[in-house]
């Protein structure tokens, strides 16, 4: 099992929703998931340039989080869908608001980006 060799920092808001979010494609696939794509494929289409190695893994830690609910059907091949959690949702407004203040900013954020 893999062991983070930096102690984890708690000390505040920032660091917490930094500690549950990290990971690069944890606010899409939240975004995608509210939208009503939820079946692991339909992730992996709407987000083709991550692994699907790593989407699980970032699906996993999401559900262990609490922000994100699985289910698996007992259905042959398996059926699994993701659904997000009351709290989960609660984060929606906030990834809205990034996401406006990205559009918003995309002229000056890709200069400072790409020099």
């Amino acid at each position: 099992m893999y062991e983070k060799k930096i102690p984890l920092s708690l000390n505040c808001g920032l660091d917490l929703i930094g500690e549950v979010l990290y990971g690069k494609w944890k606010i899409r696939l939240l975004w995608f998931i509210n939208e009503g794509y939820k079946r692991p494929s339909e992730l992996q289409r709407k987000i083709p340039d991550a692994s699907r190695r790593v989407l699980n893994v970032q699906l996993k830690e999401l559900e262990e989080h609490e922000l994100v609910a699985k289910v698996i059907y007992p259905v042959v091949p398996p059926k699994v869908e993701y659904s997000l959690t009351d709290f989960g949702k609660t984060l929606i407004p906030v990834i809205s608001a990034l996401g406006n203040w990205g559009d918003e900013h995309q002229e000056r954020l890709r200069k400072v980006i790409l020099k």
